[in-house]
């Protein structure tokens, strides 16, 4: 199998932390290029309101700018020197933009956390890594949090 292409989705929770070292392993291993992206929830399409542009497009900027404060820090050290790393904050649905994002960019290779969720929080909240391992068109692997039974 040939990598090329790594993707690495973080919503800054203790499951996309423990898959940090994973994404930052596999892809000096391959000599990949490595995508870091965050996916802004998309208020307007989760519940389906009428949010008017203006005080949603400022809502929006300002979250996207701490967003990219954060995925600057992200495997800072692990990857330190490694020319080969794209970040980007994206808006939408975090499963379908991931999917989207891995499909338009050839990805070979999706790298994410999961919560551990387990009965009702389950349930009720669903799993965005189970969605991204349904709808991919590449391999995905999973990373539970430590101590995580799920």
């Amino acid at each position: 199998m040939e990598i090329r292409n790594i993707l690495y989705p973080v919503d800054f929770t203790d499951g996309s932390e423990a898959a940090a070292s994973f994404a930052a392993d596999m892809t000096r291993k391959y000599g990949a290029k490595l995508y870091i992206i965050h996916v802004l929830h998309d208020i307007a399409r989760i519940t389906g309101w009428y949010v008017p542009h203006i005080s949603t497009d400022e809502f929006y900027s300002e979250l996207e700018k701490g967003a990219k404060q954060k995925l600057d820090g992200i495997l800072l050290e692990e990857l330190r020197g490694y020319p080969n790393i794209e970040r980007d904050v994206l808006i939408g649905i975090p499963e379908e933009e991931i999917i989207r994002f891995a499909e338009a960019n050839n990805v070979d290779l999706i790298i994410m956390g999961t919560h551990g969720r387990t009965g009702m929080d389950r349930v009720f909240y669903g799993s965005t890594a189970d969605k991204v391992v349904k709808g991919a068109h590449c391999a995905v692997l999973t990373v539970r949090p430590k101590g995580s039974s799920a």
